[in-house]
């Protein structure tokens, strides 16, 4: 039987964005940009998902450039990579504030071992997005910044939350991160009705969860 790692690795193999953006906005492909990428992402999800355990799902935005536009990982900068799960990338140092905040809610929870044998993180737009606002200067962005780069991303996004189900994911009640995040997802399950009978729980700041009654 295929596990979850097997599934989540061969989702990420085949991740590209082909389809239209805003001339303002661009795309990180990690595994496209650094081959070590694909290494630490791979022996991530080797080491906490090798299994066919159902997981509840905490949905995010869109990864930043500085987490998982680099390493691969949800929420993962490579400090947090090489401190809290003992993977070391040697092409990139970064640090994220998100990957922080999440970190510490998991070191909170009873570490990376205990938190992801239950938990799977990802977004529904699963790869970074970046926005010029002057001349070769980029910040990160929001799939819901742009009303017109929203509705060009919507699709994949669709298609990319079905594929995040298919690795054997809860569907009662997700874990949705940030308030924007949770209304437009709100919307999207309407139309698409990815989590039958699930009550969102907005997570409006990180650190907000709580983990008593999981």
């Amino acid at each position: 039987m295929t596990t979850f790692a097997e599934k989540v690795i061969a989702f990420n193999k085949q991740l590209q964005y082909q389809g239209n953006l805003p001339s303002d906005f661009n795309v990180i492909s990690p595994y496209l940009d650094n081959p070590e990428t694909l290494i630490v992402m791979q022996q991530f999800y080797n080491k906490y998902y090798n299994d066919n355990r159902k997981r509840k799902f905490i949905i995010g935005i869109n990864p930043s450039r500085h987490g998982a536009g680099v390493t691969g990982v949800p929420f993962t900068d490579t400090k947090r990579l090489y401190s809290a799960c003992d993977i070391k990338m040697q092409s990139a140092h970064t640090h994220e504030i998100s990957s922080v905040f999440m970190y510490d809610m998991i070191q909170a929870y009873g570490g990376p071992e205990l938190f992801y044998k239950q938990f799977y993180i990802n977004s529904p737009f699963p790869l970074a997005i970046v926005r010029e606002v002057k001349a070769n200067s980029w910040i990160n962005a929001n799939y819901y910044d742009d009303k017109q780069l929203f509705d060009m991303v919507k699709p994949f996004m669709v298609k990319s939350l079905k594929q995040h189900i298919s690795t054997g994911l809860e569907t009662e009640e997700v874990f949705v991160l940030g308030k924007k995040n949770a209304s437009f997802l709100t919307k999207i399950n309407k139309e698409e009705k990815l989590f039958g009978g699930i009550a969102f729980r907005a997570l409006f700041h990180i650190l907000s969860v709580q983990f008593s009654s999981v």
